[in-house]
């Protein structure tokens, strides 16, 4: 099926367009985008260039996907937004291209990212995450998958939050959010395991156990990182979801949110 294109929307001839798309009155489409099969591009939205969006993604009214990176240091590189099957992305929210340090900004397959969200440049979204109204992310933050941030947040440039974290309104993320945790506050601070989105996502019970062992060991303990994880290397069961809690604080260039 061809695409249904208003006719007062501006389509460059450097554009692809898949099948079935629909892309409303006003939207402009810029040069080296790439729209898959089932998109919707609502009404004023707006696709700069070099964005590539893969089948049925919905763009909101007034976004603006593919600007230049709001960067000093960037030259003019030609770099990328790139946006995953069956994403949402709600109305007034901004997507910046990324720099020379990634190439690219991306948002994983399945996500929800409400209305004036702001994703700068080289932001990494993983799958299924929500953004909610307002939230802002500077430079080079990664939201693993399946992560849920409420509503106007901001976080930190090369903060990191981790899979099925859960980040509450009006915090502000300075540091990084560790996986399967609920934080809130300014300043940031744990609250203890995410358990209602585990128990929505199926978590089996002796996984739930285990990651509250984990955070018990390294949140609500007398013991040093270091200490911690000597003890949690031999004391929890090496089960994937605790080996890549482990491996997420090992990995913290910006240190960890307590």
């Amino acid at each position: 099926m061809s695409a249904n294109i208003h006719p007062t929307a501006l389509v460059s001839p450097k554009a692809e367009i898949g099948n079935d798309v629909t892309i409303g009155a006003f939207a402009i489409i810029g040069d080296q985008v790439t729209i898959g099969d089932g998109c919707v591009i609502e009404p004023r939205a707006t696709l700069e260039r070099n964005v590539r969006l893969a089948p049925r993604v919905t763009i909101g009214s007034g976004t603006i996907v593919g600007g230049d990176p709001q960067d000093l240091k960037f030259k003019g590189e030609d770099t990328w937004v790139e946006i995953g099957e069956g994403t949402r992305i709600r109305e007034y929210s901004t997507i910046n291209r990324g720099t020379s340090q990634s190439w690219k900004t991306t948002v994983g397959k399945g996500c929800f990212l409400m209305s004036y969200v702001h994703l700068a440049h080289d932001c990494h979204v993983g799958d299924g995450v929500i953004i909610s109204n307002g939230t802002q992310l500077a430079g080079h933050v990664t939201i693993e998958d399946r992560a849920i941030v409420s509503g106007l947040v901001a976080v930190h440039q090369f903060a990191k939050i981790g899979r099925h974290a859960f980040v509450g309104g009006c915090s502000r993320v300075a540091k990084d959010v560790p996986p399967f945790i609920k934080a809130v506050g300014n300043p940031v601070k744990l609250y203890g395991l995410n358990s209602v989105g585990l128990q929505r996502s199926g978590f089996p019970d002796e996984v739930v156990r285990e990651l509250k062992r984990a955070y018990r060991l390294f949140f609500r303990s007398e013991l040093n990182v270091s200490q911690a994880m000597a003890r949690a290397r031999t004391e929890l069961s090496p089960i994937p979801e605790i080996e890549h809690f482990l491996s997420f604080l090992e990995d913290s260039e910006r240190g960890t949110v307590v």
